[in-house]
């Protein structure tokens, strides 16, 4: 999976209180945004489900 770079311009507050979650789950505050807005997708239905990646063994 590609992933692509951008700017995030979020509130000094909220970035705070990302900061503690992902460190309470041992994950970067990028990992957690991105936890976090695969977990809204599905939610929403608005992801489609991963492809099986096995090879079939």
């Amino acid at each position: 999976m590609a992933k692509k770079a951008f700017a995030l311009r979020i509130d000094e507050t909220m970035l705070s209180a990302l900061q503690r979650w992902a460190d309470d789950e041992f994950r970067s505050v990028n990992g957690q945004i991105e936890f976090l807005l695969n977990d809204a997708l599905k939610k929403a239905s608005r992801l489609k489900p991963a492809k099986d990646q096995s090879d079939g063994d």
